[in-house]
C-alpha cells in the first residue's frame, strides 16, 4: 500500500473512531510504528488530526472539543503548551486545561468518563501520562498560572531535584489529586491568590 493510500485509510479511521493508537494502525496496515508516524506527519500539518500520547485524534475543530482553543476548559485562562493538560474522554472527545492544577480539577469532575490524561513534563517539555507523573506544589518558581500552582514531571527523581533547588513538595498522581481537592474545598476560583 502506498503512503497516500495509508493516509486515506488513516483519515477514514479517525473519522469513524475519533481516536486511535499508533500501534493499532501499525497492526491494521502491516507496517512499522515509524511508518505510521511518517504517514501521520502531513495529516497533522494540514490540521486533519492531532497527535496524542501514543496515538492520534480527530482535530477538535472538527469534533467540537477545545483541544485547539486558547482557553482552559476549567478556568478559561489562556493555554500555553508547556503547561497544558489534555483529557481524552471515553466518547473520544478531548478537553484541554491550562495547567496541571485545572487538569486535576477537571479530571475529578469527569471521573469514570475518562480514557486518558496527558500532561507536559516541566523540564523536558515532552508529553507524559498524567497517572504516572510526579507533581510539585508550593515551589518558589511562579509561572503565572493557577493557584495552588502544580508543575508536572515525568520522573520522581527530577521532581525531587527541582524541589531541592526551588522548594515545594512532591506528590504522586493520587496524592496530588487529594491535596489539591482538600486545598480547593469550597473555593471555585483558580486565580484568587495569583501573583502578577
Amino acid at each position: 500500500m502506498l503512503p497516500a493510500e495509508r493516509q486515506k485509510y488513516i483519515k477514514e479511521m479517525i473519522q469513524t473512531k475519533n481516536h486511535i493508537k499508533i500501534a493499532e494502525l501499525s497492526k491494521r496496515l502491516g507496517v512499522s510504528d515509524m511508518t505510521i508516524h511518517r504517514d501521520v506527519k502531513p495529516l497533522v500539518e494540514e490540521g486533519t488530526i492531532v497527535k496524542t500520547f501514543g496515538g492520534i485524534s480527530a482535530n477538535s475543530e472538527h469534533t467540537g472539543s477545545n483541544l485547539h482553543t486558547k482557553k482552559c476548559i476549567c478556568c478559561s485562562s489562556n493555554i500555553h503548551e508547556r503547561m497544558s493538560f489534555h483529557l481524552i474522554l471515553t466518547d473520544r472527545t478531548m478537553e484541554k486545561a491550562c495547567c496541571a492544577h485545572c487538569g486535576l480539577i477537571r479530571y475529578k469532575q469527569l471521573e469514570g468518563k475518562l480514557e486518558q490524561a496527558i500532561c507536559h513534563d516541566f523540564l523536558k517539555e515532552t508529553t507524559i501520562d498524567a497517572h504516572t507523573a510526579w507533581y510539585v506544589m508550593d515551589t518558589s518558581i511562579h509561572v503565572s498560572c493557577c493557584t495552588p500552582q502544580i508543575l508536572s514531571f515525568g520522573l520522581e527523581e527530577h521532581a525531587k531535584q527541582f524541589v531541592k533547588g526551588f522548594g515545594g513538595s512532591v506528590y504522586s498522581f493520587p496524592e496530588a489529586m487529594d491535596c489539591l481537592h482538600r486545598r480547593m474545598a469550597g473555593n471555585r476560583k483558580c486565580h484568587q491568590d495569583k501573583k502578577q
